[in-house]
């Protein structure tokens, strides 16, 4: 039986800066451009019934603006008008307004249920797009960076059942056979849940593949599914197609795709399909009522009942109605039956032991529903009622006081259970590699090389470290290529942030507020002047900046992207641009 590899995070010590005194903040002005939009940004915003924490991860927070990672400088979004909207910046002085490459072919406004458009960049040459209402597009562009070859171009378009966003792709070139794979996340209704949140996320793994020789177009050749109970922070696939890395701190796995397809096809019917208790029963803390309806036309001749110290049977007209161990024992010979007026069946069972309460009449049933009455949930809450107030701290002087939230530092708290990196085998579906991240906190992900799968960056005591997945190199498949200093203690004092990014050259992170504020921290720099430590008297070499953007406006920050040179910021009707580093 093949065992998932435990492995571990390799950090590369001459990366980390033990000295690091901290970010000086700078009133250098930086240089910001606004340009007004054609048309407002498709914002969806999350429906009454998309009320939970995942929904809000996935859909609430959903950044509207995308970087084109193969051509700098390059961002788009879609606007209300279905357009996809494009602005290539060359010269900070000469903007243009954005420009439209690609209109939906679908009228959004149409659609209800819709999410927001999604839109990633598989390569140079090639788009997948979903609009938000269940269908995928593949798109082959030429080359974006030039005008003359650029062309917008629709080569798949299929509708795949529920409405999906798109959270990663790749291209795949062989001999003969060209391969888009392509990583779709929903968040679907679980029907039979009985524990934790009504629902349930969907990862679906697509791979539309057109060879070279026969086929004209494109067409789906595989369909994988995993489930699970949290929206992951980090999902992509690796360069090859074979494999898949998951951050989330609830577990996923495979599930079969004829189990999904059949849990789609009964979700009409779940409601028909739900069947009456087959009996109720109640409790005092004496004994316990069971009351069963019985059929028409039943005499008394055609029921028996049979009581024993810890089992009860009952049947009806021959037939085994309710049979097993009861949860406790009873008193079997002051226990009776009777015939109400109703056409019911009602049972008395007299506790032996009285005063305990029983969650069920016999062990493992699951066909009978309890009712409780009015003094009984009355009870219930006063002798809970010691867990609660409406006062904070009211009796201060108990020898185990409340825990005081004021003593802890806001970077000390995390809301989440621990997550983990899984890597998965997309041939044999299972998990093969394995990395506990403790309390190693996601912050973000950035592509640094295209070609390569993003970066993700977790924080590490007080740092911010960015790591490179490497999925040829099996003995070191996570490399640490940067740190931020002091940055996972910085952002955890940001209660209103966002969006987090930094460049691919990582010579900056940013991190921008729901309104109008951004942040960004700079690489440590040597100092044009002398500067001295006062505590310790030693020269400081490197300086770290930081900077407060303020932008001119109220609306709401709904896309946020880094380049080496840029950060562009779109709101409702604006988009921003704010020069950060000046030298080429």
């Amino acid at each position: 039986m093949d065992v998932a590899a435990n492995c571990s995070l390799r950090v590369k010590r001459p990366l980390l800066d033990p000295r690091f005194e901290g970010y000086k903040l700078s009133l250098e002005p930086l240089p910001c451009y606004q340009l007004e939009l054609d048309a407002a940004v498709a914002e969806v915003k999350l429906r009454d019934g998309q009320y939970t924490l995942e929904h809000m991860h996935a859909f609430g927070m959903y950044n509207y603006l995308h970087c084109d990672s193969w051509y700098q400088d390059s961002v788009y979004y879609i606007d209300n008008l279905g357009r996809i909207m494009n602005l290539t910046v060359m010269l900070d002085t000469a903007l243009g307004k954005p420009r439209e490459v690609f209109r939906l072919p679908t009228d959004l406004t149409a659609y209800d249920n819709r999410l927001c458009a999604s839109v990633h960049f598989t390569s140079s040459t090639w788009v997948t797009l979903s609009d938000g209402t269940g269908r995928l597009y593949v798109i082959e562009t030429g080359e974006r960076g030039s005008s003359a070859s650029e062309k917008w171009e629709i080569v798949f378009n299929e509708e795949l059942g529920d409405p999906f966003i798109i959270i990663h792709s790749i291209s795949l070139l062989k001999a003969e056979e060209h391969s888009i794979a392509t990583l779709l996340l929903r968040i679907k209704k679980e029907e039979l849940d009985m524990k934790g949140s009504d629902f349930y996320v969907s990862l679906e793994w697509i791979t539309i593949s057109k060879k070279n020789k026969d086929n004209v177009k494109f067409e789906i050749t595989k369909r994988r599914i995993l489930r699970g109970k949290s929206v992951p922070h980090y999902a992509a696939i690796e360069a090859n197609g074979n494999n898949l890395m998951i951050i989330s701190y609830k577990a996923f796995t495979f599930v079969p795709i004829s189990q999904e397809f059949e849990e789609n096809m009964d979700e009409d019917m779940s409601e028909k399909n739900k069947v009456e208790p087959l009996y109720y029963w109640r409790q005092t803390e004496d004994d316990l009522t069971v009351r069963v309806q019985l059929p028409e036309d039943i005499t008394k001749e055609d029921i028996q009942v049979e009581f024993l110290p810890d089992h009860i049977s009952i049947m009806l007209r021959n037939i085994q109605v309710l049979e097993g161990k009861l949860y406790s024992s009873i008193d079997h010979e002051s226990s009776t039956w009777i015939i109400k007026e109703n056409n019911s069946l009602e049972i008395s069972l007299i506790k032996k032991n009285e005063g305990l309460p029983w969650p069920e009449v016999v062990v493992n049933d699951k066909q009978g529903e309890l009712v409780r009455d009015s003094a009984q949930c009355a009870a219930i809450a006063e002798r809970l009622m010691h867990l609660t107030s409406e006062e904070l701290n009211p009796n201060p002087d108990k020898e185990k006081p409340p825990c005081n939230a004021q003593e802890l530092e806001e970077c000390d708290i995390f809301f989440e259970e621990s997550s983990s990196l899984c890597r998965f085998d997309g041939t044999t579906l299972k998990t093969t590699h394995v990395v506990n991240l403790g309390g190693n906190q996601y912050l973000f992900s950035v592509i640094v090389d295209p070609k390569e799968m993003p970066c993700f960056c977790l924080r590490h005591d007080v740092d911010a470290l960015l790591w490179q997945p490497h999925s040829s190199k099996h003995d070191d498949m996570w490399e640490h290529i940067a740190t931020f200093n002091a940055l996972g203690y910085v952002q955890a004092s940001k209660r209103d942030k966002k969006f987090f990014a930094c460049p691919p050259n990582c010579s900056y992170a940013a991190l921008c507020e729901c309104v109008r504020h951004v942040f960004i921290y700079r690489q440590p720099t040597p100092m044009a002047t002398v500067l001295y430590n006062r505590k310790e008297g030693r020269r400081v070499g490197q300086v770290a900046k930081q900077q407060v953007a303020s932008l001119e406006t109220s609306d709401p920050i709904l896309g946020f992207q880094a380049t080496n040179e840029r950060l562009f910021v779109l709101t409702t009707k604006n988009l921003f641009l704010i020069k950060v580093n000046t030298e080429n």
